[in-house]
């Protein structure tokens, strides 16, 4: 079963690629370094710290917007031309279907992080840079994912994308949320409370994506061997967690 889904990898992959998807990520890194270049003639101090911090938030946020907008739209567009309902009709697996996809996905999630990752190269050593791609990689595939898992059940592009750029921004804040409720206050009312406690239980759910891909790394080398195995761990976990629920959800439907 391993060839059909190879194959569904590689023209979903493909299809990437006859989009001009290559080269709105070149045009999108372009953009971000003469945007971080331009600021980093107006700061007065410490200019280099802050095109790099710059520059790696800016190709962080283009890397998931890409990666989330073309799952969406690629799977509306088959949904809309009955590619779907074709791939159901052959006697394979929707496992089979569902993995080509993941797999094809996360193909593709390959070229914003050795292209962005690249660019890091200039701000940092290749240790850093390397862990600041890999980081990106890994969150392009949680993206990923979790849009997959957004079109089986929403349908919509429109919602589809809602959700999931919901899910990535609370990710994002998740733990500055968490900070900013238990140091609010040292005496709390009860809404207070119950609010945080919801806070906290929100956390226990979504990945912590404030440790991925972090422009510190960037900036000041601090990168090591403990973050790398914390994103690969939150990682292994969380795209285990929204296949396995991705596939539940594709085989509750009458194609």
């Amino acid at each position: 079963m391993m060839a059909p889904a190879f194959t569904i990898a590689r023209y979903t992959l493909l299809e990437a690629l006859r989009n001009r998807l290559l080269w709105l990520l070149l045009l999108m890194a372009a953009g971000a370094v003469a945007v971080s270049g331009f600021l980093n003639e107006l700061a007065l101090t410490e200019s280099r710290q802050l095109q790099a911090a710059l520059l790696g938030a800016v190709l962080r946020l283009a890397a998931v917007f890409l990666v989330a907008t073309f799952v969406v739209t690629s799977m509306a567009r088959e949904a809309s031309d009955k590619g779907l309902e074709l791939l159901m009709a052959l006697p394979l697996p929707r496992a089979v279907y569902l993995f080509g996809k993941l797999a094809g996905f996360g193909a593709l999630a390959l070229l914003p992080a050795l292209l962005f990752g690249a660019l890091g190269l200039f701000f940092a050593p290749p240790a850093q840079a390397a862990l600041w791609a890999f980081s990106l990689l890994c969150e392009c595939w949680i993206v990923a994912a979790f849009s997959v898992l957004c079109m089986l059940t929403l349908s919509q592009v429109l919602p589809a994308l809602a959700a999931a750029f919901a899910f990535y921004l609370l990710a994002r804040v998740i733990a500055a949320l968490q900070l900013l409720g238990h140091g609010a206050a040292s005496v709390q009312s009860a809404s207070q409370q119950a609010l945080n406690a919801g806070i906290d239980a929100l956390a226990l759910l979504l990945p912590h994506l404030d440790q991925f891909t972090r422009s510190d790394w960037l900036v000041y080398h601090s990168g090591g061997a403990a973050e790398l195995a914390t994103i690969a761990t939150q990682t292994a976990i969380y795209v285990t967690l929204l296949a396995a629920a991705a596939l539940f959800d594709l085989h509750r439907k009458h194609i």
